[in-house]
């Protein structure tokens, strides 16, 4: 852990990536899945397979759960990666393949950021719609 005089945040209050992306780019990489290394607040089992499916999503808004009431997040830019991505979240081992991954297919981005617009509690195993831009 490090002290700053000012905070470090990234883009958004919240960041959210597809299961299918994580494997796509582990494998392009070399590396066993782990979900860890790109730090997301919401991982999104998709209906739909394909990686990098959330780029689509930009502009859309993400609700969790059915009802006029449910969460909601409005998806507002794809999540470009730092060299973060490269460290194993277990023993910090870098993996510089991980980020040569991202930026050789898909230029440096994975996932995406939002913001939330309507608060509330997000579950394992809940249903998430889209609602397109």
């Amino acid at each position: 852990m490090m002290q700053f005089k000012h905070g470090i945040f990234d883009e958004a209050s919240i960041s959210v990536i597809a299961l299918d992306t994580v494997c796509e780019i582990s494998r392009l990489a070399g590396q066993s899945p782990d979900v860890r290394r790109f730090r997301p607040n919401i991982l999104v089992r998709s209906l739909q397979a394909g990686a990098f499916q959330e780029d689509g999503w930009v502009g859309g808004v993400l609700t969790f759960g059915e009802g006029d009431d449910a969460p909601a997040v409005t998806v507002t830019l794809r999540d470009v990666r730092c060299a973060m991505l490269n460290l194993d979240p277990d023993t910090a081992v870098p993996s510089p393949e991980m980020m040569k991954a991202v930026v050789r297919v898909h230029q440096n981005t994975a996932g995406v950021y939002g913001v939330v617009t309507r608060p509330g509690r997000v579950a394992v195993g809940q249903p998430i719609f889209l609602r397109a831009r």
